[in-house]
């Protein structure tokens, strides 16, 4: 009788053994999931984030004589002729754009260079980023506007000078040509903020951030209101949960202060 009491104590030892491991097995299968589910939400969060500063929805703005993208992976491919599609009176005096000029420049001196058909690359990142160490700008394009022409920083070649007597030869839309006849704008694009607005999407940097108008959320923006590179992170009309952008302001830099605040692509001319 013993026997058999002390066989019946053992099954019941071996099967409350066997459940406890079938329970703790079980448990150790939900934490797993619960971990993968952490990992993916993370990722889905960073991915969220990339997608914000996206440019590719503001792609379809540009439009110009010439102006031409295509997309890679992670670059958008813009190729300008770089003709602006305003009056001036830098166009060939045949052409139906010719105008003299009629701004409101009273010591405005014409250059002797002319508009002249360009070949311009400019490789831009999809999904700009802040660098880690920031390049200086350097003469010559800087990035693309809205309608073609490109930006140039605040200094006149050859020697990074103020724009102070170069600014006497800016035409109506506020730009003028290079010795090499390549037209740019320095400062605040006036055909295109006369079209689209103070506060309008204006063009883009090689660094892939935006530049926007000298006017946000109604208000002039000065250069007090923006970092070392000009620009400030807040919601702009294309991009509502915020993304790192440049300001045209009436004062020196006007567009661009100590460089790029991404890693511009590559500029080919």
């Amino acid at each position: 009788m013993k026997n058999y009491i002390s066989i019946y104590l053992m099954a019941l030892l071996v099967l409350s053994s066997v459940t406890s491991c079938t329970d703790s097995s079980s448990s150790d299968d939900e934490v797993i999931e619960q971990t993968d589910n952490s990992t993916n939400d993370d990722s889905m969060e960073g991915d969220s984030t990339t997608d914000d500063n996206n440019i590719s929805t503001i792609l379809d703005l540009f439009d110009g004589t010439g102006l031409s993208y295509e997309l890679t992976d992670d670059s958008v491919i813009f190729t300008t002729a770089d003709l602006p599609d305003h009056e001036s009176p830098y166009w060939e005096g045949s052409n139906p754009l010719y105008a003299e000029y009629d701004g409101t420049n009273a010591d405005f001196n014409l250059n002797p260079n002319m508009i002249e058909e360009k070949n311009i690359v400019i490789t831009i990142p999809l999904n700009p980023a802040p660098a880690t160490t920031n390049e200086s700008t350097s003469l010559g394009p800087i990035g693309v506007s809205r309608n073609g022409v490109v930006f140039f920083n605040q200094y006149a070649g050859p020697d990074n000078q103020p724009l102070t007597f170069e600014v006497n030869s800016f035409d109506q839309g506020a730009g003028h040509p290079t010795g090499n006849n390549m037209y740019h704008y320095h400062i605040e694009p006036l055909s295109l903020t006369d079209q689209f607005g103070a506060e309008a999407f204006l063009g883009l940097l090689a660094d892939g951030y935006p530049v926007y108008g000298p006017e946000e959320n109604g208000l002039e923006i000065t250069n007090d209101d923006l970092d070392e590179f000009h620009g400030h992170t807040s919601a702009t009309e294309h991009f509502p949960n915020g993304i790192y952008h440049y300001h045209i302001t009436d004062a020196d830099p006007y567009l661009n202060g100590n460089g790029f605040y991404g890693t511009p692509g590559n500029i080919s001319q």
